[in-house]
């Protein structure tokens, strides 16, 4: 006998693709994923010595349950140095990666029957939280010609008496499109008369914004601050996937009510990747700018040759890693293999078994018929995977 809400969740499609295709390499197949959302480089070895001198020091017992001193500081002159945002020690909290923010403030928040707002595309894991909760995600569906942004007309649309949270995530992951200011600006307009509505920014791919400047909405609404969270971490900027570290600001009793929860579900961060991220965010940061141009000039290469495929359509994403062309012109044909493609998740599957090319339908993250492809890999390889795609539409029927 297991809980009911795990019936609520699904495991995430973009961790299965990957263990799908890792399986078959395994098993001998020449299989090239392109379906994980992690940097191809290294961690700067910058931020390994800092982790080294910290286990030298000995710091190796357990961690302040909201993060240690040194990191929350860190955290805090990241905030005033990058989005000229004053938060105060106890207005942070460090938590072990980005998800685990999401679930305690979530978890921390919500009732059942309460409801929140997610512009589709999302990435995959909110509404599993929200589900899980007990709360109802509330899905509104964004446009390619728009950019995938969320407009105030739409979210307007959406807002009930319910609804306790708005989740924004820019640059946005499937999709990579980022909001202007302007689009904040107008999305602020209608949260203002919603008094009882939180706002989640997840800005984790802050660093990675090819096209214009990077805002997140406490910039351009300083009125908002008390009610939004801001959210980020040091995994997509700094190639520290491995090393779990999360962390964001809001309103201190809100801080509290998540501490309180992560005191209970995991405890503090590990002390050795704090001192980690600790360096991460006050060091060097030269290496964030050379590999933002390295991710910029796969971005460019990848949207041409995708354009240049018979029946994919993909617009130019500002920002993260990753791309989500609208796969409809597949839709309905036979594949070389003999397989009839009825929808993005069959377009995934046969691409996987017939070209031995790892991406994630697009349905897993609430907008169809498109594909999530991560360009997070070298160059060599993402055109080796291009070549197979352009020889599985070659061979549409």
């Amino acid at each position: 006998m297991f809980a009911s809400a795990l019936n609520r969740i699904e495991t995430s499609a973009s961790a299965v693709m990957t263990q799908r295709a890792r399986a078959m390499r395994n098993a001998g197949r020449d299989v090239l994923a392109l379906s994980m959302g992690q940097p191809d480089f290294d961690t700067p070895e910058h931020i390994k010595d800092a982790a080294k001198a910290a286990m030298d020091r000995g710091e190796t017992g357990y961690p302040p349950l909201a993060g240690t001193e040194v990191l929350k500081r860190a955290i805090q002159e990241k905030f005033k140095r990058e989005n000229s945002l004053d938060y105060d020690v106890d207005q942070i909290l460090v938590s072990n990666g980005g998800k685990q923010i999401i679930f305690n403030a979530f978890a921390a928040t919500i009732n059942p029957g309460d409801e929140v707002i997610v512009p589709a595309p999302y990435w995959v894991s909110y509404p599993d939280i929200v589900k899980y909760t007990g709360g109802t995600p509330v899905f509104v569906e964004t446009e390619l010609q728009n950019g995938f942004r969320l407009t105030a007309s739409a979210l307007e649309a959406a807002i009930t008496a319910k609804t306790r949270w708005l989740v924004l995530n820019s640059p946005n992951n499937p999709s990579g499109g980022c909001y202007r200011p302007e689009d904040l600006m107008s999305l602020a307009a209608v949260l203002a008369a919603h008094p009882h509505i939180r706002v989640l920014t997840d800005d984790i791919y802050e660093h990675l914004v090819f096209d214009g400047k990077f805002t997140t909405i406490c910039q351009v609404a300083p009125e908002l601050t008390d009610r939004v969270l801001t959210m980020n971490g040091v995994s997509k900027a700094y190639a520290m996937t491995g090393w779990r570290i999360g962390y964001a600001a809001g309103d201190v009793d809100l801080i509290k009510a998540m501490a309180k929860m992560q005191s209970q579900v995991t405890g503090g961060a590990c002390s050795i990747s704090q001192a980690a991220a600790a360096e991460a965010l006050s060091g060097d940061q030269t290496l964030v700018t050379e590999r933002r141009a390295s991710f910029k000039a796969r971005r460019d290469h990848v949207v041409a040759r995708l354009n240049q495929i018979s029946g994919l359509r993909c617009i130019m994403p500002d920002g993260a890693f990753y791309v989500f062309p609208d796969c409809r012109g597949w839709l309905g044909r036979w594949t070389a293999g003999g397989a009839v493609l009825n929808n993005d998740s069959d377009v995934a599957e046969q691409l996987l078994e017939e070209q031995e090319v790892a991406v994630v339908h697009g349905a897993a993250y609430g907008l169809s018929p498109h594909i999530r492809i991560s360009y997070a890999t070298d160059m060599a390889t993402l055109d080796t995977a291009l070549d197979r795609i352009n020889a599985f539409a070659e061979g549409l029927s």
